[in-house]
C-alpha cells in the first residue's frame, strides 16, 4: 500500500460521513476497475443517462461503458450536428442519471464546480433523478476558500488549454486573471452544500488521478 492510498483511506472515512450528513451517498473505490464496477451497480440497466464535459469520466472509460452497455445513453460527443448536440445537453433534465465530476471538494463535504455554459451545474442542481459524481481524491481541499482557489487557479486554467480557439488571459500565461474575456469558461460557480432530496446525489471517490 503506497503513502497516497494510506492517506486517502484515512481521509475518506471522515469525508464519507460528511457527505452523508449532507444527504449524499458516498463510496470509496481506489482503482478505475472498482469505479466502473460500482457505477454499474448503482445505475440499473435500461436507465437513461447523460453527462457533462468532464474529462475524468471520459478518461476513466465511464462514458464508453454506458455508450456500449444496455443503457439509454445520450452522448453529446456522438452528436452529428449542432441540433443533436443541444438535444443531448437538454436530455439531462429528463434523465434517470447525470454523470459528472467536480473541480474541487472540501473536507467537510462541499462540492465546488465552475461552468462555462451552465448546463452541468444546472443538471446537478435540478432535473435528473440521480446525479453521480466520480471525483479524484487529488481534488480534496481544506475548506471552501481553498476549493474556490483550486477551481479558479488550477482546474479552470488547465481546462482552458482544451479549447484551441480560446483567447482568454489564462490561455496565454496559465494564470487566472478573474477576466470577463470573450469565451471565458468561468461563468457559473456552484457550491453544493446539501442534496435537497436524500441520496439523489451519489459520489464515488477514487485514488486515480484523472481530470484536473
Amino acid at each position: 500500500m503506497d503513502n497516497k492510498h494510506m492517506r486517502n483511506e484515512l481521509a475518506v472515512a471522515k469525508l464519507i460521513k460528511n457527505f452523508e450528513r449532507r444527504n449524499m451517498e458516498a463510496y470509496y473505490c481506489p482503482t478505475t476497475a472498482e469505479v466502473l464496477t460500482k457505477a454499474k451497480e448503482l445505475v440499473p440497466e435500461g436507465s437513461s443517462i447523460t453527462w457533462g464535459g468532464s474529462v475524468t469520466i471520459r478518461e476513466m472509460g465511464l462514458t464508453k461503458m454506458f455508450d456500449e452497455g444496455n443503457y439509454d445513453a445520450h452522448d453529446r460527443d456522438l452528436a452529428k450536428n449542432p441540433e443533436e448536440y443541444q438535444q443531448a445537453l437538454k436530455s439531462a433534465f429528463n434523465s434517470d442519471w447525470f454523470l459528472t465530476s467536480a473541480n474541487a471538494i472540501t473536507e467537510d463535504g462541499l462540492i465546488v464546480n465552475m461552468d462555462g455554459l451552465g448546463n452541468r451545474v444546472a443538471a446537478i442542481s435540478y432535473g435528473p433523478k440521480n446525479v453521480l459524481f466520480v471525483i479524484s481524491m487529488d481534488k480534496l481541499t481544506r475548506d471552501q476558500d481553498a476549493a474556490v482557489k483550486r477551481v479558479r487557479g488550477t482546474a479552470a486554467t488547465i481546462n482552458s488549454t482544451r479549447f484551441p480557439d480560446m483567447k482568454t488571459p489564462c490561455k496565454v500565461d496559465g494564470m487566472c486573471h478573474d477576466c470577463n474575456a470573450p469565451g471565458c469558461i468561468c461563468n457559473f460557480m456552484q457550491i453544493v452544500r446539501n442534496s435537497g432530496i436524500k441520496n439523489r446525489i451519489k459520489i464515488i471517490l477514487t485514488d486515480e488521478s484523472f481530470g484536473f
